[in-house]
């Protein structure tokens, strides 16, 4: 699912805010910004710098296992890239022109490490394979991190927060289990 950059009413010299959970990406346009927490979870950002559009989105895993794109959604690395690099693209993103930042894949506990570095190491080759050059990332640690991305200038925050390890680590877990009962559930709000 991408959603289309929105007029949102909001207090003037404040940007909007538009919230991208587990399984979304989203578009943004001008006076927007895309916010998502993550854990092992990959949460890439890609623009266009010349035409100041771009979108985020936010993967579980890196594949579907064996699952069509249509039943696996955006939840799965290898769908959600595609899905938001084609969005860019179809705003007149030109691909050559592509600026991506990516965040994410943190270890949340010993018992999870492979989660977060099968994240990792997915998007780094996939965006090594498609030839697109990574401008900024925070990969990796031991801790959740919030990302603030706005599209229209390419400025991406991150605030690594250590205090919330136990917390996403029991969401995580709990929506892994559903995921790999339920494939095909509905949209997860985790925070």
């Amino acid at each position: 699912m991408v959603a289309e950059p929105q007029t949102r009413p909001r207090a003037p010299g404040r940007p909007a805010t538009i919230k991208v959970a587990p399984g979304e990406c989203h578009l943004a346009g001008a006076g927007e910004v895309l916010v998502t927490t993550l854990g092992s979870c990959i949460a890439a950002c890609v623009r266009d710098p010349t035409l100041g559009v771009g979108g985020m989105n936010h993967f579980l895993l890196p594949d579907a296992g064996g699952l069509t794109a249509s039943d696996a959604g955006t939840r799965y690395g290898a769908y959600a890239m595609e899905h938001l690099i084609n969005a860019v693209l179809k705003l007149g993103g030109r691909r050559q022109r592509l600026e991506v930042k990516v965040f994410g894949g943190g270890q949340m506990t010993v018992h999870m490490a492979h989660v977060g570095a099968g994240n990792v190491a997915f998007v780094r080759a996939y965006l090594a394979r498609e030839g697109l050059t990574v401008a900024g990332a925070d990969l990796g640690g031991h801790w959740p991190r919030i990302v603030r991305f706005e599209p229209a200038t390419g400025r991406a925050r991150i605030k690594r927060l250590p205090a919330m390890v136990g917390e996403l680590d029991r969401a995580e877990q709990a929506l892994l289990r559903r995921n790999s009962i339920r494939r095909d559930a509905g949209e997860v709000e985790l925070f």
